[in-house]
């Protein structure tokens, strides 16, 4: 009932918010999100497949814990836009996601569940902030991480995880699971 409520919440404001988008625009934002989210995917990829290779997840955790905020920031100033990973299962207190990016995380679940094609929304606020969401799914690569202890992560990435993020729930995902959402915000 809660996802039902949820997801007529979400239809009503996405009617309200999008009225301010022509089609042009709507592509032309849609767009740009996207590049924006892959570029930001490949870049903290890159570093953290770096990290992999050097040291596995003993390097590789600490160095997401440090670093994957600035390079965001750094992706951020290039793009004018501020750029964010969200999530509904946090490995960090400091990243908690808005109530419209749990809305969002939520509709992109209950798509996925109904198998139905998934997405990205552009959007005006009552501010007249444009958005951009766009699911983060799970790749067989991220399960080392983010996987289920013992099957696709190791006690010891747990362990890792645990002694860095001591309150972690961003584990026990399946390849092609909803991780969250990019949520990326233009600048005016």
């Amino acid at each position: 009932m809660l996802n039902k409520v949820l997801l007529f919440s979400f239809l009503i404001s996405l009617v309200a918010c999008d009225s301010g988008f022509s089609e042009k625009e709507k592509q032309e934002y849609t767009t740009k999100g996207k590049a924006i989210a892959q570029a930001s995917f490949n870049e903290l990829n890159a570093n953290l497949m770096t990290q992999m290779k050097e040291g596995g997840t003993a390097k590789a955790v600490p160095f997401c814990k440090e670093e994957a905020r600035n390079i965001l920031a750094k992706l951020s100033k290039e793009h004018n836009a501020i750029i964010k990973r969200s999530s509904d299962q946090l490995r960090s207190c400091k990243i908690e996601p808005t109530i419209r990016e749990l809305e969002i995380i939520e509709m992109y679940k209950d798509l996925k569940s109904h198998n139905k094609e998934i997405n990205p929304v552009i959007e005006i606020d009552a501010d007249n902030n444009k958005h951009f969401y766009a699911p983060i799914k799970i790749q067989a690569k991220c399960l080392t991480c983010h996987g289920k202890v013992n099957e696709t992560m190791s006690i010891k990435t747990d362990s890792i995880i645990k002694s860095i993020y001591p309150f972690d729930i961003a584990t026990g995902y399946s390849e092609g699971d909803i991780r969250g959402v990019w949520s990326i915000t233009f600048n005016k």
